[in-house]
């Protein structure tokens, strides 16, 4: 039988994902809801073959649109998915576990790692891993926070952390990571002038330069191979980005006629 489990995903255009998802949890939960801002593909037909039910809400933003999906949950539990994520064995072994044993009645939430598929090969060290995650919440203690560029999940009460990682596919190639640079670049400017915060040549330097070595030196990205290499120069070169989109924005209003 199914647990008193409801698993939350929001939804846009991804029948190149939803199925390996919901495939790795089948079986777990008595619920499965899908919130779909306008899929024009086949994402609501997969969702309705695993027997989910499928909500329709116009997007609001990451964190919004999945306490909508939050929301309409009705099981005692929450697991909350994205798309492009996948249960290893062992994380769903984990969550079996927490929800057949004691812990489900000691704890409010539980935390996982989540690994990213990257250049052919898990990515196991660097900024990427273990990237943990709060994603099975008792769903009374559960609410949404964060922003348009990170959502999470907060839980008022006791949490734990779980054997077992939740996979990612959330770059199938370099491309798709370098189309992600500017809208991040966005929103960071619009936090920095929001905070009033002032360019800085220090911080505009040196914010790459430590993210660089802090991902390849401090957390090993080095034993990643040329994929650890690349994330490392990836992320230090986002970081110049973003901070240099300040210079951009301030250089702008002080010559503008």
């Amino acid at each position: 039988m199914p647990f008193p489990l409801s698993i939350a995903i929001t939804a846009l255009n991804e029948e190149a994902n939803l199925a390996r998802c919901l495939k790795s949890a089948a079986g777990l939960a008595a619920e499965i809801v899908v919130v779909d801002s306008g899929s024009t593909d086949r994402t609501l037909d997969i969702a309705r073959e695993f027997g989910a039910r499928a909500v329709h809400q116009d997007w609001l933003g990451h964190s919004r649109q999945k306490q909508v999906a939050l929301d309409h949950c009705t099981q005692e539990w929450v697991l909350v998915l994205d798309c492009d994520e996948e249960l290893s064995p062992q994380l769903r072994a984990s969550v079996t576990a927490f929800l057949e044993g004691s812990l489900a009645k000691e704890h409010d939430g539980a935390w996982c790692s989540r690994k990213v598929w990257f250049l052919g090969r898990w990515i196991t060290h660097g900024d990427w891993y273990p990237d943990r995650k709060l994603r099975l919440v008792r769903r009374a203690k559960a609410r949404m926070s964060g922003d348009d560029a990170h959502d999470a999940v907060e839980v008022s009460g006791a949490t734990t952390l779980l054997a077992g990682d939740l996979h990612h596919y959330s770059f199938p190639s370099i491309n798709r990571y370098i189309e992600k640079i500017n809208g991040f670049a966005d929103l960071f400017l619009q936090k920095q002038k929001a905070a009033g915060v002032r360019w800085s040549l220090t911080a505009n330097v040196a914010r790459p330069a430590w993210r660089f070595f802090r991902a390849y030196v401090l957390r090993r990205g080095f034993l990643d191979g040329f994929p650890g290499l690349w994330i490392a120069v990836a992320t230090a070169f986002f970081a110049f980005v973003r901070y240099s989109r300040k210079y951009e924005d301030e250089a702008e209003v002080s010559t503008r006629p």
